[in-house]
């Protein structure tokens, strides 16, 4: 087992430990506001402190950055180790009752993507990776799809909470509706790059995302053959929110085209 296996196990359990939590909280939340339709409830808080205490307890000289944490208690040195978390992500589909949420959980060292998981407490799938070694879902390989032409792509698309009607999520969402087969909108960020891990999305942009929602994500998508980087085509960039994925190299160049087009 490589080194990097070894923080599999952790990922894992820490995440789904994040999804009991999340179901233990079903129809006994409060929901608060963030920012404007950005919504947060104590089950995400509670989610979140239950993954730090499983990772933490596990590596305790590890860093550790977590969607509803304070900018500005964060400790951004000591170990070259970071755990990033989203204890929930699709909050507005878990306060609406929609069953389409999960809990994202990734392990980053000296800036690259060492293992990730991403559980849905509600399929009870978890998907998981470790550099190098693959992707699987719930212990079994998973691959992208073999669709190389956008006209037969099922895409996804992510949107920010509010949006201006110029956002250039907007503007290539409405360049794309005539182009692939259907586009989906499903409210969480990680599952959608999970589903094009798994063959079950063929395309996925977005220009708004969190550092928290995609980390995992990203290494997911890596394992399973598919390709990710910024809209422009370059390296993808964590921080930056700003994405394409596709399943295959053919398909993402489409992809770019059109959103080159949509863009400019």
């Amino acid at each position: 087992m490589s080194v990097n296996s070894g923080y599999l196990k952790i990922c894992e359990d820490a995440a789904r430990t994040g999804g009991a939590v999340l179901l233990d909280w079903v129809d006994r939340f409060k929901v608060h506001e963030k920012g404007p339709a950005d919504l947060v409830t104590e089950a995400d808080l509670a989610s979140q402190r239950a993954i730090r205490e499983t990772v933490l307890g596990a590596f305790p000289d590890h860093q550790f950055l977590g969607e509803e944490d304070d900018p500005e208690q964060i400790d951004r040195h000591g170990s070259e180790f970071r755990w990033i978390a989203d204890p929930l992500d699709g909050t507005t589909n878990y306060v609406h009752r929609v069953p389409h949420f999960c809990v994202s959980l990734a392990l980053e060292r000296a800036g690259e993507l060492v293992t990730a998981a991403v559980f849905d407490p509600i399929s009870q799938e978890c998907f998981t990776a470790v550099a190098g070694e693959g992707a699987w879902l719930n212990g079994q390989p998973i691959r992208t799809s073999d669709v190389d032409q956008l006209s037969n792509a099922l895409a996804v698309v992510g949107f920010p909470p509010k949006m201006e009607p110029d956002a250039p999520d907007l503007r290539v969402f409405l360049a794309a509706v005539n182009k692939v087969q259907a586009i989906r909108r499903t409210g969480s960020a990680a599952l959608n790059m999970c589903y094009v891990a798994a063959g079950r999305f063929d395309v996925f942009w977005s220009f708004s995302t969190k550092v928290w929602d995609v980390a995992a994500g990203a290494l997911i998508i890596r394992e399973s053959g598919g390709v990710l980087t910024s809209p422009d085509g370059g390296a993808f960039v964590l921080n930056s929110g700003q994405f394409l994925a596709a399943a295959g190299e053919s398909l993402h160049n489409q992809l770019r085209q059109l959103v080159r087009d949509a863009r400019n």
